[in-house]
Order: C-alpha cells, then structure tokens, then sequence
C-alpha cells in the first residue's frame, strides 16, 4: 500500500478492516491495514477545492512534494534552522500569552501544553491552558526577565552540592539555612505548574487578544496548600483509599481532599463544556509506587533534587503524597468557584490523552493512554446512560462505570479487559519477546504485598510461580468493595500488566473523528526505557522492525458502538520516518486534532537525541480530507529551536489555530549572537539517490524575542490567514 493511500486510511476514507471479534494474543505478521475500496463513494461528496497555501518545504524531500530527483537535491543541499515560528505565506501568527504573564491571582505558567477553546457570548472566549514541567536551564536563565523576581539558585545549588544535589527536606530542621532556599526555589517551580483559564476576545480585524476577565483561573502545583478552599476534590472508589484510618503506607491527613495539580501535559473538552487535564510524568515529583492497598510510600522516597540540570521531587518539601497524582482532572472553565475534580474511574498512570465520547441511549465512553514504553491504552465506560450528551450533568457519569485496558491482536482485531477484582492474572511471559531477538522482564505488581511497587520476572519459570501464588486482581489487592476497587484504580499500570493488557508505543493523544466516531491515536515511539517495551507484534517498523522510534498514528473502532461490547478492530494509517525509510517525513507524532471537515492536525514531539536531527524542528502537519491533496502529508508550520509545538485547536468560526510552543531553548538555554552549528545529514532523492546536505542549525532560542541573548520563554499563538477566512 503506497504512502498517499495510507493517508486517505488516516482521514478515515477507506473499507473499515473486517470486523472480528475472536480472541487471541498477538502474533508475529504484518501490521494490519485497510483497503481502499470504498475511497471513491464516501469521498464522492467531497468539495474538491485545492488549499490556500504552499506548505512548507522543511528539511527534507518527500514523496508527495511534486519535485524531480535533480530538483530535490538542489533545494535540500543545504538548509538552515530558523529560531521563529514558520507559517505558510498567506497567514500570520499573534503572540497571545507569554510565561509570566498575569492570570487571575497567579501568573501564566511554564512550557504550557494541551489548550481548550471555549466560547462565551460578544466575541470573547476562554482559553484553558495546561503547564505541564520546568525546563531547568530555560526557566533560570529566564526567571527575572519573565517574573521581574529573583530567587536563590545560586545558593541553592552551592549547599546542594555537597549533599550529592538531593535531599529530603521533610528532615531539615526548621532553623536549617538550607530549608527557606530550598522552599522558595520549589515554590516557585509549582507556582508554574497546573492548569490556568485566562479569557480572550476578538478585536475589530478578527485577530484574538488577552484581555483578563471574571473566568480567570490558576490551578498550581500548590493550589489549597494554604487555602484549604482550593483543594481539588476526588470522586470515584479511590477516596475510599483516601479515606482509610489504616493502612500500609503513608497519610497525608487530607482524607480524599488533594493540593494541586501537576505534570498537566495533554487534554481534552468534554461535549457538555468541561475540560480534562491529564497529569502525565508526575513520577519526578512525587513517588510512583504503591503498596497493595492503594497507600503511597512516604514522601522522602522522592527527595528533592536540584543540582544544574534537573528540578525533581517538587513534592517532597510539601508532603504531598504520590497517589494523589497521576489522574485525570475535570474543571469548568465558566465556573471558576467550582473545585475541579480527579476522576479515579478514568485511572492512575501517566495520562498523557483523552478522548469523550457521548451519544445519547448509550454509555459515556473515556479513551485515554499511558505515555511510557510499555504504557497502555484505556476505555472507560459509564455505569449509566447518556440522555443529553450537552447536559452538564454527565460529569457524575464519570463517577460510577469501569475502566479497561486494550489488548491488540496483530490480525487488527482486540479486545478490551475489564481492571476489576475477578480478572483473572495473565501477563505476558519473557519468551514472548524472544522471537523478535528482544529480551523483557516481565513487570508485576511486587509478590511480596507488603512492598510497593514492581518486580522484574525475568523467566517465565517466575511468572508461572507468580501466578501460582496469585490468579486474580482480587489476589493481589486486598480489602473489599470500593476500597479494593480504588486500589486496583490507583496501581492501574501494573494491574493492567497483570491481566495481560498490550504494552504499547506511547500513546499521546487520543481523538474521535467526528464523522466516523472512530478513534485516532497518537503513538510517539516504539522501544524501550528497561521497565516496559512496546509490543513488537504490533508496533513494528515499515521493514518489520521490532523498534521504531518514529511513531505511528492508528484507527480504531470500538465494537461498543456498533454492538459487540467487549471487542475492537484497528489499523495502522500513519508512520513516522524518513521517506526512504517507509515513513513519511515526520517523527514522533503527539497532540492531534480534527477539524469539522475532517482535516487532521499533527503536531510532533522530537526528543533531543541526536539521531533524530535529521527532522529538524518540530512541526505542525495537515492531512487533508478532500481536495486535489488528500491523502498527502503536508508541513503547516515549524516551531523555534529545540521547542515542541502542542495543544493545537480552533475557535468557533475555525479561523484562528492555537498553538502551545513549549520550551524553547531547552537543550542550550539563551541564544547568544551567531551561536549556531553545522550539521551533515546524508538524505535521499525521490529516485533513491544518496547526497549529502549541510545544514546550519542556531543553538538555543530567543524567541518570541529576535533579540540575541534575550531568554526564551514558552507561550501561546494564534495563527490566521491574512484576510480573515477560514483557515482552508
């Protein structure tokens, strides 16, 4: 199947896969996808229309961009990064917030991330914004310039030093002259975490523009840590966890209430107006690891950290405990006065999408994934019916139901296994790996029940001595009713292992198409962080590699709403890579976005290594639904240097793009006059020749400044034509 028919498959165009419904673990064949059979009659009603810009040529040739061999290699010979943000000719993007910035009584946070757009009357709107970690180097260097404030880092990092660059503040003597440094310095990084909700109108031209209003909002890291009407409210089996008098690990004395919110990372808008922030890698702040009975270890177990390089174990001066974080949280953007909510039915683990869908006479549905190798894709399906999918009432759906984990079949077919007391335990097995020359410890809630955490089967000799001891989830955790249900909520990552779950390829965004109610997943990357491995037999690279670093995006089709409850089927419709490698063009897909006609918007999160260079800057990339180009992958916009474009999303009208640029900078900090490098990237034309290109890449940012040695700051665009129209 030729690249231009697998983006049609994207835009959801193609024959669906054959619906099948049989259970089986994954096998070893090729990765399953659609044919193209019924592409002329569900397109027929298509305007053919072609779009309003030229996309942009990016670093390196593609298939579809319509030039020769001979061509290819003079355009791309030599290239040079740019420490702004590219759009097409023909549209603008508007600076709308910046880090630092005022909002309600905080400020606007640091490396914002997933943003909601929701309209008021008069032309104004809210726009909800998510701030999800401190980049360490950018956000020092930046500091004053951003806040007009000044805080000990020098001195912080000079008493750290002779204690390795950690420590456990909870043991500081409250006359410890390291104690008040240290407190300003992770009071300040929380205070640039969490959620905020700042209001914004259209002016006379159509461009959008802050303008603070009665809806402003900041949710911190910290937010009812002095001011117990701020904490967030927790619903679900979980605050029974969070209730009990008795347990193994340790108390906060907050009962079910939680401080704050972070590690806020992707989102999305429910139909009745609410939005949902996901708390992804909240494992560097606070600890991860449970015991049986859903309690957290003591907070010492994640001392702070700060030594140069990396702002770690926020939650430790604080004594916040570790599982109070790592849900999904709903707020009310109209509705400032109203506490937000973590929603224990939708689970604990590092949240990094979400997707609603609600149709009335049927369940409320919840996908959301696990970003991290070997993380899994969940379901979450209502106890109750929809009546009214706008009614504000359906929030107390997400209160009552169960949540599921996806088992992939590499046939195109799943199912979905219910994280509940009777699931009977069957995790993978270490030799299931071995075909594909990997080897995968198998990571299990711990054998011993009075440990926290993980152990590493290595051999399939332990995992059958494992569940010889344990056969179902009701096994490993123990109590009853909602205590054990919000035990086994709260250690989701690894019940889900447990129970046999598919390890997947990091799934960062979750969308349904609108006109098929199919659902769209982001995949960034398939390999290995040593805990957890994608599964070969699904995540596999063009050429049937058992690791591919470049992600895919996914079509799937839940069997809930078409009669068959417990099954799926799925398609591969999208891969990351160069062109001469299978791929098409881009790397590491994350945030997604569909618009009314159907067009999807990717935005890609690169990482730092080297070996991704060849990508450039990360991007923003259409593929179009109709039109003259579907089917085609086409280059929308470039981020600065060593940034990550994220949270794409539209206004009403869909005139206006929302784009988050996140830490700008990151790897080198402040860019200094004529700081740049040369790189050499061997590329390939159109034809399969080999030519060398010379590329000229600035380190570290400035923007939104131009001015050389300004520090860069994170922030908020909106991008529009020029002449006010729709933006295709």
């Amino acid at each position: 199947m030729n690249r231009r028919t697998l983006l049609i498959e994207l835009m959801g165009l193609g024959a669906a896969a054959p619906w099948l419904a049989a259970h089986a673990r994954p096998r070893v064949g090729a990765t399953p996808v659609s044919r193209p059979g019924a592409l002329a009659g569900e397109a027929s009603g298509a305007r053919e229309s072609a779009l309003p810009f030229e996309p942009l040529p990016g670093p390196m040739p593609l298939v579809g961009d319509g030039r020769t061999a001979a061509q290819q290699r003079q355009l791309y010979s030599r290239s040079a990064l740019q420490d702004r943000l590219v759009v097409p000719e023909g549209y603008r993007s508007d600076l709308l917030f910046t880090w630092g910035d005022p909002v309600a009584d905080g400020r606007f946070g640091f490396n914002n991330d997933y943003l909601a757009f929701t309209p008021l009357e008069d032309g104004r709107a809210l726009l909800t914004v998510n701030f999800e970690y401190i980049s360490l180097r950018s956000w020092m260097e930046g500091y004053v310039d951003a806040t007009g404030k000044t805080i000990p880092f020098k001195e912080l990092r000079e008493a750290l030093a002779t204690r390795g660059g950690r420590v456990d503040a909870s043991a500081l003597a409250t006359d410890d002259p390291l104690r008040q440094p240290l407190l300003s310095v992770a009071s300040a990084a929380m205070a640039d975490l969490g959620i905020g909700v700042a209001e914004i109108s259209q002016d006379a031209n159509g461009a959008w523009r802050s303008t603070p209003g009665r809806f402003d909002r900041r949710i911190t890291g910290l937010s009812g840590w002095q001011n117990p009407e701020q904490r967030l409210r927790c619903s679900g089996p979980a605050a029974a966890v969070f209730r009990r008098r008795r347990r193994l690990g340790y108390d906060d004395g907050l009962g079910e209430q939680m401080i704050g919110s972070f590690a806020n990372c992707a989102g999305g808008q429910t139909p009745w107006g609410t939005v949902l922030s996901a708390e992804e890698n909240f494992q560097s702040q606070v600890v991860e690891r449970v015991y049986a009975d859903g309690s957290s270890p003591r907070p010492e177990e994640r001392p702070f950290r700060f030594d140069g390089t990396r702002l770690d174990g926020l939650g430790n001066p604080f004594g916040l405990a570790g599982n109070k974080y790592g849900w999904m949280v709903e707020l009310d953007p109209r509705r400032p006065d109203q506490p937000a909510v973590k929603h224990s039915w939708l689970g604990r683990f590092r949240h990094e999408a979400v997707a609603v869908q609600a149709t009335a006479g049927r369940p409320l549905v919840v996908f959301s994934g696990c970003d991290r190798h070997g993380g899994h894709l969940y379901r979450f399906v209502s106890e109750e019916l929809v009546r009214d999918p706008a009614d504000p009432a359906n929030s107390r759906l997400l209160e009552r139901g169960r949540l599921e984990a996806a088992g992939f079949n590499a046939d195109g077919t799943g199912r979905w296994g219910a994280l509940t007391p009777e699931t009977r335990l069957a995790p993978l097995r270490p030799s299931y790996y071995e075909p594909f020359g990997l080897s995968q410890p198998t990571l299990l809630p711990h054998r011993d029940r009075r440990q926290a955490g993980a152990e590493a089967l290595a051999s399939d000799a332990e995992v059958e001595a494992y569940l010889r001891q344990h056969r179902n989830l009701a096994d490993l955790y123990p109590g009853s009713g909602e205590e054990r249900q919000g035990a086994i909520l709260i250690d989701a990552h690894l019940a889900a292992n447990a129970v046999g779950a598919t390890p997947a390829a990091r799934p960062e965004d979750t969308d349904i198409d609108p006109r098929s109610g199919d659902l769209l997943i982001a995949f960034t990357a398939g390999g290995s962080d040593g805990d957890g491995r994608a599964d070969p037999a699904i995540f596999r690279g063009p050429q049937g590699e058992a690791s591919w670093p470049y992600g895919w995006v996914m079509r799937l089709q839940d069997g809930l709403q078409r009669g068959n409850a417990s099954s799926f089927s799925w398609r591969m419709v999208a891969t990351g890579g160069t062109p001469w490698q299978g791929g098409m063009g881009f790397a590491m897909p994350d945030n997604l976005a569909i618009d009314r006609a159907g067009n999807v918007w990717m935005v890609t999160d690169r990482s730092s290594d080297s070996s991704l260079d060849v990508f450039g800057n990360n991007a923003c990339w259409l593929f179009p639904a109709s039109g003259p180009r579907a089917g085609e992958a086409l280059l929308f916009a470039t981020g600065p240097m060593e940034c990550e474009l994220c949270g794409p999303c539209f206004d009403r009208e869909e005139t206006t793009l929302f784009l988050a640029v996140q830490h700008p900078g990151e790897i080198h900090g402040t860019r200094q006059r004529d700081g740049e490098e040369v790189q050499t990237h061997t590329l390939e034309d159109r034809d399969g020749g080999r030519f060398q290109q010379l590329r000229q890449v600035p380190l570290g940012s400035n923007w939104p400044s131009p001015v050389p040695g300004r520090p860069p700051r994170p922030g908020v665009v909106a991008i529009r034509r020029h002449d006010g129209r729709p933006l295709l």
